[in-house]
């Protein structure tokens, strides 16, 4: 069972800085009018120069609400593509009474767009993202190197990355790519926190690994 992050959507989000692809002008407002929305929203909830914990794919928000409830002086971050889900994890947020603990839609390439220059990343969790098992959809998969190459620029120097998934292939080529990544590499080092979601439990089995940052 797989969750959608990162670009995984019927209608494809594209950062019109970095696509090799021209863009109409249309197009390209309303990309630069959703990081401007971005912009002011994240600057109003993510601590300047201090260090917050990102979730990409956060659905509706059980594995970051408990994550957030047990480390209280972290700033947690949970983004998705869907409304729903994040209105459904905010809802939880609120009955949780979590003042550290914030959901927003994003795209995740727009979101780390959207980050001022001092933002800093101390932890990103990645947990049974949509892998895109065709081969003509790999490259709507969230790890990609472009993408690390962007986090790495965000992230502090003792950040650690947390990916886990249910599907195998995935697994090897994630770890084949951040084993490539001159900002990245595999760490022997346990799960930091557990709580077991509704996608961990319908899996019948699944796999874990955790990259540092290399600053």
């Amino acid at each position: 069972m797989w969750k959608r992050v990162g670009d995984a959507t019927a209608e494809p989000v594209v950062n019109p800085i970095t696509s090799p692809v021209p863009l109409s002008s249309r197009y390209a407002t309303v990309i630069e009018e959703r990081l401007h929305a971005l912009r002011i929203q994240t600057d109003h909830i993510i601590p300047r120069r201090g260090p917050f914990v990102l979730e990409i794919g956060s659905g509706h928000g059980h594995f970051l609400t408990a994550y957030a409830a047990a480390h209280p002086k972290k700033i947690c971050v949970g983004i998705d593509l869907v409304g729903e889900r994040v209105a459904r994890a905010t809802r939880k947020r609120d009955r949780a009474a979590l003042p550290n603990l914030h959901f927003v839609r994003a795209d995740a390439r727009l979101f780390l767009e959207s980050l001022r220059a001092d933002a800093r990343i101390a932890a990103v969790f990645i947990l049974f993202p949509d892998p895109w098992p065709k081969l003509r959809h790999h490259k709507h998969r969230i790890l990609q190197p472009s993408f690390l190459e962007t986090l790495a620029r965000q992230a502090t120097p003792e950040c650690r990355l947390y990916f886990r998934t249910d599907f195998d292939p995935y697994f090897d080529e994630a770890r084949a790519i951040l084993a490539a990544c001159p900002n990245w590499r595999l760490a022997d080092e346990p799960w930091p926190f557990e709580f077991v979601t509704v996608f961990q439990q319908r899996a019948p089995s699944f796999r874990s690994f955790v990259a540092r940052h290399i600053s």
